[in-house]
């Protein structure tokens, strides 16, 4: 084992979906922020919405840079980013009665997500795979 620094080629498509989901979250914040019909709540039982999407931008500019330059830490970046996308263009949003009005950016979000997480099941098992050969171990 060596202390050289891991690199991985970019994934750009998963760049790609990283990009989309933030700008359709920027979009609702500023939703949001300037009470454009139809917009978030204000507020949810458990947290304020403005401070939870800030923070999801946050996570995810962060997995987006990470994965641009190839830093393996995007994965888990790209994970966190996308939990806290969920409860705004999860599933359930196809049951909410502003549907109609928000249904292509909750559908843009889903395609988005879905092109994640297979670049991330991906990206986890080509990781793996490396590993593996590195190491002279069988690959399973």
């Amino acid at each position: 084992m060596t202390n050289e620094p891991i690199n991985e080629t970019p994934d750009r498509i998963a760049g790609a979906a990283l990009l989309a989901l933030l700008v359709v979250s920027a979009v609702m914040l500023l939703a949001l922020v300037t009470k454009t019909p139809p917009h978030p709540p204000l507020a949810t039982p458990i947290f304020a919405l403005g401070p939870f999407i800030g923070a999801s931008l946050a996570v995810g500019g962060a997995a987006l840079f990470l994965s641009l330059t190839g830093n393996p830490a995007w994965r888990y970046a790209a994970i966190l980013f996308a939990v806290t996308i969920l409860p705004s263009f999860g599933p359930q949003k196809f049951l909410v009665p502003e549907f109609p009005e928000i249904w292509p950016a909750v559908i843009l979000a889903q395609i988005s997500l879905v092109t994640l997480v297979v670049r991330l099941v991906s990206s986890f098992r080509t990781s793996r795979w490396a590993t593996a050969q590195a190491e002279g171990k069988p690959i399973r």
